[in-house]
């Protein structure tokens, strides 16, 4: 990722390139998310905790690049539109192709975040339901007899 430092003043072409490639890397990102995510939870589902750590440091660095690209984008944003601009009126301002594929890049990067966070979701519930087993049979079920 080619990094924009505040403080350096790229030509308004140029800060939408850097922005539709950002956009561009995120979606393969993405891809490459939903694949750790499925590998996690077929970790989960197998209690193979060495894999589990292996596969949570993989997907904290993916994490934490797509975050340093998000904040590119805010900042590529607000540098090209002020404060309140938006990634809709960033794509408002460009024309033909380039328009077309921030939009549907865009589009998919949506789609493919709210993928990300379902599947997320989706092994969050599965281990702590696995923890929640495991602390009952390892220290036995509060209040196993309701009082009367």
């Amino acid at each position: 990722m080619k990094a924009l430092l505040p403080g350096s003043n790229p030509t308004h072409p140029q800060q939408l390139s850097l922005l539709m490639k950002g956009v561009a890397e995120d979606v393969k990102a993405y891809r490459s998310l939903q694949l750790l995510l499925d590998d996690q939870f077929n970790a989960a589902l197998r209690y193979q905790a060495a894999q589990l750590n292996e596969l949570a440091a993989q997907i904290t660095g993916l994490v934490d690049m797509m975050e340093q690209r998000r904040q590119q984008r805010v900042f590529l944003i607000e540098n090209l539109l002020g404060a309140d601009g938006t990634m809709a009126v960033a794509i408002g301002i460009l024309t033909g192709a380039p328009r077309d594929a921030l939009k549907s890049g865009w589009q998919l990067l949506e789609e493919l975040a709210i993928d990300c966070k379902q599947r997320n979701t989706r092994n969050c519930s599965l281990m702590m339901n696995q923890q929640s087993i495991m602390q009952a049979a390892l220290h036995g079920e509060e209040q196993i007899y309701a009082p009367g």
